[in-house]
């Protein structure tokens, strides 16, 4: 059901690559709510996806840029302000570990490779922020929202580095979102999704069990990409005026059972 709960809101979402993304399921449904967007991605992600379908669904425009680049995001940024004024909502919908697609191991890391996937994963949002801040670009009661997974809490075997670049993540929009909340009145906060089916999410090994796991201990089985676009969008609205600082678990309940009935039945029925 579409209210229009964005009309005049302006905004960036990182991270669209193609419709699997949640990124592109948000930009549907802030579009849909009457919001407005530069979309972005890195350019070679640009280049691989489909992206500028969506930006044309969308009547969008399209800036290719490099997360971790300050001199991008600067230019991204201005680009956006030129466009719109101000900005009301950004999503930042990155994640990479080299670790995890080239195979290593979490006892053999690479380390050249876990400093460039805790750049793009974690840093970049740092870097978004800071860059967001400087140059004044958000409104009163603007929304920032980035994804994480709870596995930045707890062990999930193969989710590698991933891992620690969440947690990095989260602790980044604590400790950046009390600032942007005294000195802008801008609201930060995370979003734990359940595991879900995108290009990004397909590099983890094992990710099939994570979802048959999470479905099976989830009182309200695991939320979509499309559940997070519309969790998004909430955040982006007035609806969430004073809520920041959250990690926000859309995870059908996963996060808080200790076991499922489904699951002592399969482990029974050995």
């Amino acid at each position: 059901m579409e209210n229009n709960i964005l009309k005049g809101k302006k905004g960036i979402i990182f991270g669209a690559l193609d419709s699997s993304s949640i990124a592109w399921k948000t930009a549907e449904n802030v579009f849909r709510e009457g919001g407005e967007f530069v979309l972005t991605n890195a350019p070679v992600s640009v280049r691989m996806g489909s992206i500028n379908e969506l930006a044309e669904k969308t009547n969008s425009e399209l800036v290719p840029a490099d997360a971790t680049n300050l001199e991008d995001l600067e230019n991204l940024i201005k680009v956006a302000k030129d466009k719109f004024g101000k900005l009301d909502f950004i999503l930042h919908s990155i994640g990479m570990s080299v670790n995890v697609r080239k195979g290593r191991h979490y006892t053999d890391l690479n380390y050249d490779w876990l400093t460039k996937g805790w750049d793009v994963s974690a840093v970049s949002f740092h870097k978004l922020m800071q860059s967001l801040f400087k140059l004044d670009a958000m409104n009163e009661w603007g929304s920032i929202v980035a994804l994480t997974y709870i596995a930045a809490q707890r062990t999930f075997p193969n989710y590698n580095d991933m891992a620690d670049n969440k947690a990095y993540l989260e602790s980044i929009a604590r400790s950046f979102g009390y600032i942007f909340g005294k000195e802008k009145n801008v609201r930060v906060n995370t979003i734990s999704q359940s595991p879900t089916l995108t290009t990004a999410g397909k590099g983890v090994k094992g990710l099939d069990d994570f979802l048959n796991y999470a479905e099976l201990t989830s009182p309200l089985g695991n939320a979509t990409a499309d559940d997070c676009a519309n969790l998004t969008v909430s955040l982006f609205s007035d609806y969430t005026k004073r809520v920041t600082l959250q990690n926000i678990f859309n995870d059908g309940g996963f996060s808080n059972v200790g076991v499922s009935q489904e699951i002592i039945d399969k482990l029974n029925s050995k």
